[in-house]
């Protein structure tokens, strides 16, 4: 939404001047016309009649009155913030979805849900070890989201303009998710190979130097990237359906597209959780692949578990069609308040950024 007009009283429309107007009333009226004009399909006259929004002074700025200001620089540095925030916040439940989706785990790592896994990790492994791994997930987080929202809100507005003139088409918030995905899992990848790596039980790895170090001798420099395609397969659907469902909420409790923090909490939540429920059996084969565990491996005869159909085939051998979903409890939980943390923190950041870059101009 954007602001037409910010001053109060006067008529839009009508000459710029006239008997009864005082010169503040006709230099206000000539400021609407003028603003007006620019705005109007074509440059032409429906523009220059159409009246002022006025703005509630109560009810605060506008996020969307600020468009100049919302640069790529705001996106990908409010995105950067958010991505770190989401994955630090949320490892400990990370932690505990990548234990759960194990297809045939230690008996001493069967857990009945998501609270009595956390508690038994901390209680029998140390209270720091749902956070091992969590220094390579934050510098991966970090530009992985950068690149993320950045394309996501470049490519949302061009592919609007084009799908919807003027309005919010859901295939291009859609579209712009999947295309953002490439870049995110991209830069994203390697770190989640080596953060699941060491998140699983019994691991040998305490560093991270470490587990890089014996991937990369053991198994080549193709092994961070092994997932990626499962990885592609799994985000595309999850943020086509993330960005709709969000974008479609947005609508229904922020019509107006103001900076609201209560309306980008809950939609990031029900959005996140639709997204995590609908794609879990993509992610349990994520997490094979990414952790190739040793007895998931034992009933593969090329040694290493190479692509998503031989991480599904793998997947149903050793555990059915049920196994396809273990972890969707943990994977649910984690996904609600993630994407809540992603969604509220890169609102607020970019519409912070984005107001003082205004306040500074307007200062020069």
């Amino acid at each position: 939404m954007e602001l037409e007009g910010r001053g109060a009283g006067g008529v839009a429309g009508g000459p710029a001047s006239g008997p009864g107007r005082s010169p503040g009333e006709s230099a206000l009226l000539d400021g609407w016309l003028q603003r007006g004009v620019g705005r109007g399909a074509g440059g032409g006259e429906a523009g220059a009649c159409r009246p002022p929004v006025r703005q509630d002074p109560d009810s605060g700025p506008d996020y969307e009155a600020l468009p100049a200001g919302a640069t790529v620089t705001t996106h990908m540095v409010a995105g950067a913030v958010a991505g770190i925030l989401e994955h630090c916040v949320m490892y400990p439940i990370d932690c505990v979805k990548t234990r759960m989706q194990s297809l045939q785990p230690d008996p001493a790592a069967r857990y009945r849900n998501v609270l009595e896994a956390l508690w038994r990790i901390m209680r029998t492994e140390g209270l720091w070890r749902p956070m091992r791994g969590l220094n390579v997930t934050a510098t991966g987080a970090g530009p992985a989201h950068a690149l993320y929202f950045a394309c996501y809100e470049k490519l949302k507005k061009t592919l609007s303009d084009i799908i919807h003139p003027g309005g919010n088409s859901h295939i291009a918030n859609g579209a712009a998710g999947c295309v953002a995905t490439l870049l995110h899992d991209a830069a994203m990848n390697p770190a989640e190979v080596v953060k699941q790596r060491m998140q699983m039980y019994n691991s040998p790895y305490h560093r991270v130097t470490d587990c890089v170090r014996a991937v990369w001798q053991n198994e080549g420099a193709g092994a961070f990237y092994r997932s990626y395609t499962t990885q592609l397969a799994m985000n595309v659907p999850f943020q086509a359906i993330h960005f709709m469902t969000y974008e479609f909420l947005q609508e229904h409790f922020n019509p107006q597209r103001r900076y609201n923090p209560s309306s980008h909490v809950l939609s990031g939540a029900c959005a996140g959780a639709v997204a995590a429920a609908a794609t879990t059996p993509l992610d349990v084969c994520k997490t094979l692949l990414n952790t190739q565990e040793s007895l998931a491996l034992n009933s593969n005869f090329t040694g290493h578990i190479t692509g998503m159909a031989s991480a599904f085939r793998t997947v149903y051998q050793v555990g059915g069609v049920t196994a396809y979903f273990r972890g969707v409890q943990a994977r649910v939980i984690y996904q609600i308040p993630s994407t809540a943390i992603a969604w509220s923190v890169y609102e607020f950041f970019k519409y912070l950024i984005t107001k003082r870059q205004e306040e500074w101009r307007a200062g020069k």
